[in-house]
């Protein structure tokens, strides 16, 4: 595991990016419970609003994104100064992320069901962050046997041909599907190859004139969302909290 460890994180230079994706699940995680627990009232956190203005945390997000951003741009890729700005950088954007859907709106939706699609910005920034960890893990190894190379050369080809049945899957309007996909090869195929959503690029560019594909994407996207939209529902509430009625 040592072994491993050095030769594919620490060797090329992905210790940071593995420092702050960790930092940014974990801080989005501590941020969900204890704005859960402010909700509810319990335990010794509160809201703060200083001269009655409530400050969200999505401003602190802010600061920290600059400072981590800026300091790791200077600090390179080695050395404790560029893991100090990843994991400075890492919880910024947990905290950001975590009210995307306020500043996408420019309201205060955090517990609206609009405030859901914070939840799912967090997943597929997860996925992306993953991808780019693990996905590329082949490039910046040195020392590898011509058996590795040809392995590495296979992972590095299933990578890119992924990529790009996940593009195709965007394109169709399937972005769940496009980001998931990029780490699972399945999932990003079956996104490419079924019939894309009826208001997808994909759909205006060329089912334009073919009205039967188009009238069995409209079927297909309706009986899609109503055997899925709501276990999707159920898993933002899971993981952010129900909605205020």
């Amino acid at each position: 595991m040592g072994d491993w460890w050095y030769r594919n994180i620490v060797e090329p230079g992905k210790l940071p990016l593995f420092l702050a994706l960790s930092a940014f699940v974990l801080t989005f995680a501590v941020t969900r419970v204890i704005t859960r627990m402010i909700r509810a009232g319990k335990g010794p956190f509160r809201n703060v609003t200083p001269g009655g203005l409530h400050v969200h945390h999505a401003v602190p997000g802010v600061i920290l994104m600059t400072v981590g951003g800026f300091t790791g741009s200077a600090a390179g890729r080695t050395g404790w100064g560029a893991s100090l700005a990843a994991v400075v950088f890492g919880m910024g954007t947990g905290l950001v992320l975590d009210e995307f859907a306020l500043i996408l709106h420019l309201s205060d939706v955090y517990w609206t069901k609009q405030g859901t699609i914070s939840i799912e910005v967090v997943i597929m920034t997860s996925a992306l962050a993953a991808l780019l960890l693990c996905g590329f893990l082949p490039l910046g190894v040195d020392g590898l046997s011509p058996e590795e190379e040809r392995s590495r050369l296979t992972v590095m080809t299933t990578v890119v041909g992924n990529l790009l049945l996940s593009v195709v899957a965007l394109y169709k309007g399937k972005p769940r599907m496009a980001v998931l996909g990029a780490v699972v090869p399945v999932i990003a195929l079956v996104g490419a190859v079924r019939l894309a959503r009826p208001v997808s690029p994909w759909a205006r560019r060329f089912y334009r004139g073919r009205h039967t594909a188009r009238a069995r994407a409209i079927k297909r996207a309706y009986h899609h969302d109503r055997r899925w939209s709501g276990l999707r529902r159920r898993v933002d509430y899971l993981i952010g909290g129900a909605p205020s009625q």
